[in-house]
């Protein structure tokens, strides 16, 4: 792909095709923040594996954010929701999918025969998806659908 194609897909005017691969190369760049973030905190600084997730999955969620903010939903309107009000339907909606893993993931193993990491997989496959639809029709949303909110 040129430089014209990707000037493209970084542009509004891509629309969902250009929405989906900036959502999966951000996912893709946080994903290395978070793993590299708690690795290094653990094994390099020493800190307890534990304090070492919690501030390894701070940090991806602030960079995660800034990311859908900033680069992913891209579009030639204003947000209809102000900074703090997407920050706080982000914030629901990635504790919604943390309860819903921590959930699948103690309920389903013994339920469905199958490890917790199969399970975790899979609850994270359907997540992915489901928090694409949502950021872009609920948090993300240029300013035209908030004629849509109640």
């Amino acid at each position: 792909m040129g430089s014209v194609g990707v000037q493209r897909l970084l542009s509004p005017e891509s629309g969902l095709v250009g929405q989906g691969v900036r959502y999966a190369v951000a996912g893709a760049f946080v994903a290395v923040v978070y793993l590299a973030t708690t690795s290094v905190l653990a094994v390099v600084v020493g800190l307890p594996f534990r304090e070492a997730l919690v501030i390894g999955f701070t940090v991806q969620l602030a960079v995660h954010y800034t990311l859908q903010r900033t680069f992913v939903w891209v579009h030639d309107r204003d947000f209809a929701l102000s900074f703090r009000r997407q920050a706080r339907r982000y914030l629901v909606v990635n504790g919604g999918q943390l309860a819903l893993t921590t959930v699948t993931t103690s309920l389903l193993p013994p339920v469905l025969g199958l490890s917790a990491e199969v399970i975790y997989l899979m609850t994270a496959g359907s997540m992915t998806i489901v928090n694409f639809l949502t950021y872009r029709n609920v948090v993300f949303h240029p300013e035209q659908a908030a004629e849509l909110e109640v």
